[in-house]
């Protein structure tokens, strides 16, 4: 990572954050991008007392035009972009049937065209270093999950946007990273949207039994540096990806029976 240049979004909080920590820790040339201003110049302080180049650039990824920007200011600063981590992110609880649709909007703006907008503009530069576009997805992308309709779909989306996106540039040189974490102590269940758009509060998680940040963050560094396309972490998640191959209607009762298990689920 020393001296690669690294966009991350979605870094004022959780995995975007440990990734930015992880990222600068390993000799990288950090930009953090995100909608949280404040957050983000306190991270770039903290950052900058042990790496130099580390900025920040408030954007808002559901913004073209911010995704944009965000692209132009870092190749005008540091003349390349070497790794883009598309860790932008929101989630949802609520049933389908009772989720205003401007709900599901927002996470497909967030979610699917966040990582399409910022990819765009990044490619040329990408192209040029033969180097890495990264998705943080999640288990989500491969199994849909009740209560989450609108999070499930944006996944998939990415997915299948970043998998043909990396056999286009298969002759190229361009790396194509999808990661998955299993459930992680982060704010992104905290800001999950009701199904009136409000946001939800409390996880209905135990924070303490999950993966940390800071494990992901160093699970993903990795990856990218060897290349891989595809990472799923933890037990659950790669059983649940790989008994979904063959035995996918068995799967739809235990992710049902799993997830009503949720404090205060929206089914049972």
């Amino acid at each position: 990572m020393k001296n690669k240049v690294v966009i991350i979004t979605g870094a004022s909080s959780g995995i975007g954050k440990a990734l930015a920590r992880e990222m600068a820790s390993r000799g990288a040339k950090v930009v953090l991008a995100a909608r949280s201003a404040n957050v983000l110049m306190e991270l770039e302080e903290e950052l900058k007392r042990h790496n130099p180049d580390v900025v920040a650039v408030p954007a808002d990824v559901s913004n073209e035009q911010d995704c944009r920007r965000l692209v132009d200011e870092t190749a005008e600063r540091f003349g390349r972009i070497d790794i883009l981590i598309n860790n932008a992110g929101i989630s949802m609880r609520a049933l389908f049937e009772n989720t205003d649709l401007n709900v599901i909007r927002s996470l497909m703006d967030v979610n699917f065209w966040g990582t399409v907008y910022c990819t765009k503009y990044a490619l040329p530069y990408l192209l040029e270093s033969k180097g890495s576009v990264v998705g943080v997805s999640s288990i989500a992308g491969f199994k849909g999950l009740p209560g989450r309709t609108g999070y499930s779909a944006s996944k998939f989306a990415m997915q299948g946007f970043l998998e043909t996106l990396r056999i286009e540039n298969m002759k190229k040189g361009l790396h194509v990273l999808i990661a998955c974490p299993g459930f992680t102590a982060s704010n992104i269940r905290n800001t999950a949207l009701a199904a009136d758009g409000s946001q939800q509060g409390e996880s209905p998680r135990e924070e303490d039994k999950m993966m940390q940040p800071e494990q992901v963050a160093v699970k993903i560094a990795d990856a990218i540096e060897k290349r891989r396309k595809l990472l799923v972490m933890t037990t659950q998640g790669k059983l649940t990806v790989l008994l979904n191959k063959f035995f996918p209607f068995m799967m739809d009762k235990i992710v049902y029976k799993h997830m009503a298990k949720e404090p205060d689920s929206p089914f049972k």
